[in-house]
């Protein structure tokens, strides 16, 4: 279903890589390089490398490499790289209209790569940052989002993930939360998330009620989880829980 209306909950979950700051070409670039340094097809290595943390990637694409060094160099290089770097537009307005807001920050990257990110574009580093350093398992493992609800004391089902790419849309729906999706290639199938928007500005958050209030997108049907994802909603780590709220 498709239409306006307001989605409602207790807090918001961002991913970083654009969802907050620009970075594709920072991160093509780099991919793009350790693919043709270690003698790799750099265009099967960028169809895999949106979303999930870079470890994963390299142990997926180059087995017979040592991922956890490679993965750590190739961080390394990422964070001294702020050519193009940039805020996705609303990035800061829709930050500035959470301020008292339970928000958090979940991304594949490392701890030193998201603070220089957020850094380096003028944006805040979060409380509650979940990182690759974080998680025993990535996305689309549900792992982090569900770290960051029990970080912030809010249950899943009351918590809203804002997402652009494919494993980090799994791994929130798998995790029990409402997903909103920012339209884009790394995207997938655009029915999965609750809602779809161009941009994260496009949210246009207030505060009503204790509750976060997001006014923007088209909506969508909610299916079940895609095949083979196993429904963590169910964390025990929450034993109450309310649903994010859709109110036409």
């Amino acid at each position: 279903m498709t239409g306006s209306g307001e989605l409602s909950c207790r807090a918001v979950l961002f991913d970083l890589d654009g969802v907050l700051v620009q970075s594709g070409a920072v991160v093509e670039r780099s991919w793009t390089e350790w693919a043709r340094d270690r003698g790799l097809e750099p265009a099967r290595v960028l169809a895999v490398c949106h979303g999930r943390r870079s470890v994963e990637v390299i142990a997926a694409v180059a087995p017979h490499l040592d991922a956890a060094a490679e993965a750590a160099r190739l961080e390394a290089r990422q964070a001294a790289d702020t050519d193009g770097l940039t805020r996705c537009r609303g990035a800061d307005a829709v930050l500035a209209a959470l301020s008292g807001a339970a928000w958090a920050v979940v991304t594949s990257g490392t701890r030193a790569l998201a603070c220089s990110r957020l850094r380096g574009t003028g944006l805040p580093v979060p409380e509650v940052l979940v990182t690759a350093d974080d998680v025993a398992s990535g996305k689309p493992a549900p792992d982090g989002y569900l770290a960051a609800s029990r970080a912030l004391g809010v249950p899943p089902a009351d918590c809203v993930v804002v997402e652009d790419a494919l494993p980090g849309v799994t791994a929130a729906r798998a995790a029990g939360m409402t997903v909103v999706g920012v339209r884009g290639p790394a995207l997938g199938p655009e029915e999965w998330p609750a809602r779809v928007v161009g941009a994260v500005g496009d949210l246009a958050p207030r505060l009503r009620a204790g509750r976060v209030v997001l006014l923007g997108g088209a909506r969508r049907p909610r299916p079940g989880p895609p095949a083979g994802v196993p429904d963590a909603s169910h964390d025990p780590a929450h034993p109450s829980r309310t649903r994010a709220q859709e109110a036409s």
